[in-house]
């Protein structure tokens, strides 16, 4: 590849390169077992205790970032809200269960998402710029990239921040020699990754999950000169990547 065509490509992390929304989903079903079972399997349904965590939780993080305790403090709120509405006393000894039972999810082991290496390899080696720039806490999630040797493709181009928003974004790209036109973005996050990028003039991958979580929703607002593509996998990255070079390529040689 002509190096001049080079491009910067900045990845998410969680549920974009490596799992994350499935071990929260596994948490929040061990979650609701144990409220049926002291609340009383007939009081309250899975989905009114599941919409109320989601409210507690989204609110959560849209006020302090990515906090490893708004997890579990979401399933301690959710239970002393239930609580109160049945008249019930809140026990001490089921908060820290629940604190604890939070907290697990970030114990987990890493597993990543098929094509993970593969992908990371082919834009590699041919010649593109990969950064990673995730949402969390320092420690939890440079485990994460420590696990799967991810430094091996982004070297000391990671970028970890409690906040992931536009001026998160634009200060990354005022950091570095980023070329907005040869700049993508690729995330499952609306709300994080995309939204922001589009707004930045960025190039955007929208990598499309089931059962997304709820505060990664958003509308978008596109703006007309800038590309972006919806996958459903992330193998299908270097062909976009590669056919986007090669218009720009033919673009270059007609002007």
């Amino acid at each position: 590849m002509n190096h001049t065509f080079k491009q910067h490509i900045i990845f998410d992390l969680d549920d974009t390169l490596i799992h994350c929304n499935k071990y929260f989903g596994l948490v929040l079903g061990e979650f609701f077992e144990l409220m049926h079972h002291w609340l009383g399997a007939g009081t309250f349904t899975t989905d009114e205790i599941r919409q109320k965590q989601i409210d507690i939780d989204v609110e959560r993080v849209s006020r302090t970032g990515f906090s490893s305790g708004n997890f579990p403090k979401s399933l301690i709120e959710t239970y002393r809200f239930f609580c109160r509405k049945l008249g019930r006393p809140v026990r001490s000894e089921e908060e820290l269960e629940l604190n604890k039972l939070g907290l697990s999810v970030y114990e987990r082991d890493v597993e990543p998402y098929p094509g993970m290496v593969e992908t990371l390899e082919t834009l590699q080696k041919d010649g593109h710029r990969l950064y990673l720039y995730t949402g969390g806490e320092t420690k939890i999630q440079q485990r994460k990239i420590d696990q799967m040797k991810l430094s091996d493709y982004f070297g000391d181009r990671i970028y970890i921040t409690q906040h992931k928003n536009e001026a998160t974004l634009e200060n990354i790209l005022q950091s570095g020699a980023f070329d907005r036109i040869s700049t993508w973005m690729i995330g499952n996050s609306l709300r994080t990754d995309v939204a922001p990028a589009l707004s930045a003039g960025l190039n955007s991958i929208y990598i499309r999950q089931d059962n997304e979580w709820a505060f990664n929703m958003v509308e978008l607002k596109q703006k007309p000169d800038s590309s972006f593509y919806t996958i459903s996998s992330i193998e299908e990255i270097p062909g976009i990547v590669e056919r986007k070079v090669q218009e720009e390529q033919k673009q270059r040689a007609l002007n």
